[in-house]
């Protein structure tokens, strides 16, 4: 499976924390599977650091070296995936979460997410 990791994914895989689901780890960790973290969940997680809604434990550029380290591939922002985003309807307004949807649909990915929203976009999810 080709799979994109949700922002609060990757911080839960990477913090082994055990709000993410048994299900959605053994895909994360499955050598069969390719798992790809968004350019925006990076951005995602400097804002919400910077604005005290994400606490972490260690530096921003700690975490970005873990990230890389953990084996999961950048997904860069396109110009074909802002223009997808364009065009989706407002279910949701979060723009870092319209921008993974929009890859996602782009790219054909599955999209790891706890976000039960998402699937009014009609994007393939796994969770549990």
């Amino acid at each position: 499976m080709n799979l994109l990791l949700d922002t609060h994914t990757v911080i839960w895989y990477l913090t082994d924390d055990n709000k993410l689901a048994a299900k959605a780890k053994a895909a994360i960790e499955d050598p069969e599977n390719n798992c790809f973290i968004s350019l925006a969940s990076y951005w995602e997680i400097a804002i919400k650091n910077s604005l005290g809604r994400l606490r972490l434990e260690i530096e921003l550029k700690k975490i970005f070296e873990i990230i890389e380290e953990s084996g999961l591939e950048l997904l860069m922002i396109t110009p074909k995936h802002i223009l997808q985003s364009s065009t989706l309807p407002f279910h949701h307004y979060d723009p870092f979460d319209r921008i993974i949807i929009s890859q996602a649909l782009t790219e054909n990915l599955i999209i790891i997410s706890k976000d039960s929203y998402f699937s009014a976009y009609k994007v393939p999810l796994f969770w549990k």
